[in-house]
């Protein structure tokens, strides 16, 4: 069970806070996306743009770092992290992403800071037992935009892991990428387990050739599996056919995202109007379950686990 962005459902993402939570919860890998800051730092954010996500806009000492710049195609406002300092970015805290659906969250706005991966690594390794070994599974967030600024995130990333002893397939590691070239050349140089990240529309930002959904297909799957050894599709384009084609291929399957409010749940799994009341997450989860993925993502480790679990014990009934 992944933890997305950690225990978001329940905590600011990408926290500590969230990803130990995530830990006591039952999780057995955090996810931390990863961004760099402008000396090379990598931190914890979904995007490089922290508007949304730290009170940076309210530190009148970086008023004129505002911003707007072109991301992957995609024209955005904000401040970001590599027009930032590592120091400098200590200096704001996180907040909730999703106030309006995630009150409880909002609460702690304010309370954490914008964690390393070193941090994120070092807690991991902190709760791990010879029993129970907590995994990290790090996401590169617009590699290619990255380099294109001379700050590349793969040699940083390994870096991180070659200091940990963390950067060998044994190891509990995956690298995941929704771009193409990264995780090809990321395979040359190393044996951790690196997961295609799958949409169910458009293509990769590095300009590949190929688009999603044709990357879902029997030879879609088969050039993924030249590379990398598992897919993490969205949620809505699995079934037990895909499944059963990434296995053949000997590719995992880690589909994303799970979360409880009514308006990420499939509509049969939705309870009563409002969008931030939860459904039916266990069932919506147990139906990928049935497909025969070999993990999932999740905001609420707790409600996967224990979905996880029931099956575990069906089956051996």
């Amino acid at each position: 069970m992944i933890a997305h962005r950690g225990a978001s459902g329940y905590r600011p993402e990408h926290t500590l806070a969230a990803y130990q939570l995530a830990i006591a919860l039952g999780a057995d890998f955090i996810e931390p996306d990863l961004v760099s800051t402008s000396d090379g730092v990598l931190v914890a954010r979904h995007e490089s743009n922290i508007a949304q996500t730290t009170d940076v806009a309210d530190h009148p000492e970086f008023a004129a770092r505002h911003a707007t710049k072109v991301i992957d195609g995609i024209e955005q406002t904000g401040w970001f992290t590599e027009d930032f300092t590592f120091a400098e970015l200590r200096t704001l805290r996180a907040v909730e992403r999703l106030p309006e659906l995630r009150r409880t969250n909002a609460l702690y706005n304010g309370d954490f800071l914008v964690p390393s991966l070193e941090e994120i690594l070092d807690l991991a390794g902190r709760f791990s037992t010879p029993h129970r070994k907590i995994g990290v599974y790090p996401e590169t967030k617009h590699p290619t935009y990255f380099r294109a600024l001379g700050l590349p995130l793969e040699p940083a990333l390994l870096g991180a892991l070659d200091s940990r002893r963390l950067n060998h397939r044994g190891a509990p590691i995956f690298i995941q990428s929704f771009e193409v070239s990264n995780l090809r050349a990321l395979r040359q140089i190393t044996d951790v387990p690196l997961i295609q990240l799958l949409k169910h529309e458009g293509r990769a930002a590095d300009h590949s050739l190929t688009s999603y959904p044709e990357m879902l297909t029997a030879a879609g799957l088969a050039g993924i599996a030249s590379y990398a050894d598992g897919i993490g599709p969205d949620k809505r384009v699995v079934d037990a056919a895909l499944v059963t084609e990434a296995h053949a291929l000997g590719l995992q399957v880690h589909p994303w995202t799970f979360r409880a409010e009514n308006c990420f749940l499939e509509p049969a799994h939705r309870s009563g109007e409002a969008n931030e009341e939860y459904g039916d997450l266990a069932a919506e989860i147990r139906t990928v379950l049935d497909c025969g993925v070999d993990g999932i993502f999740c905001d609420f480790p707790d409600i996967a686990a224990a979905a996880i679990n029931d099956l575990v014990l069906v089956r051996e009934w």
